[in-house]
């Protein structure tokens, strides 16, 4: 059985008086959740025959709207990787068929990339096994409980964002 986050921080404060301790009921649970959650997600998605960084791109595509086309930098901005990661992503995502890429009809020294009825299929599909057993695992709150959360976890996330800049 784990140690619970309180127990920890009962422990540090017998072993160490003075040290601050206020973050661990709150951080312990977080990146206890964060790898359970991650390793959930893994499952889930290899049961739907994708990894997470093509699923990452699909879904920006995606969720651009018609006609699911962005140049490379615009994916980049709308990420959390680096340009060359993207440029890794769109070239074996193009290989396996899922996206297009081509120079950007604005005339601009840019390539854009566009999702293929492939790619379109494998987004809507995945996104629904992922997003579904994502509800599945809030059923543990209820709907009021998510409301405080949200708003709660944007601020925390906000304020550590702003602290690593």
């Amino acid at each position: 059985m784990s140690t619970t986050a309180a127990e920890i921080a009962e422990a540090w404060r017998r072993e160490r008086p003075g040290t601050p301790v206020d973050s661990i009921e709150v951080f312990t649970p977080i990146v206890r959740l964060a790898k359970m959650l991650g390793d959930d997600r893994t499952r889930v998605l290899r049961a739907a025959g994708i990894d997470r960084a093509t699923l990452d791109l699909l879904s920006v595509l995606r969720r651009a709207g018609a006609p699911y086309t962005l140049t490379t930098r615009e994916l980049t901005a709308r990420t959390l990787v680096t340009a060359g990661a993207i440029s890794q992503r769109v070239a074996r995502a193009e290989q396996e068929g899922l996206v297009t890429r081509a120079p950007d009809p604005a005339g601009r020294k840019a390539v854009a990339v566009a999702l293929t009825d492939a790619g379109h299929a494998v987004v809507e599909r995945s996104v629904d096994a992922v997003l579904g057993r994502d509800s599945d695992l809030l059923g543990g709150l209820s709907a009021e409980e998510r409301e405080v959360l949200i708003p709660l976890l944007g601020k925390l996330e906000d304020f550590v964002r702003a602290q690593s800049t």
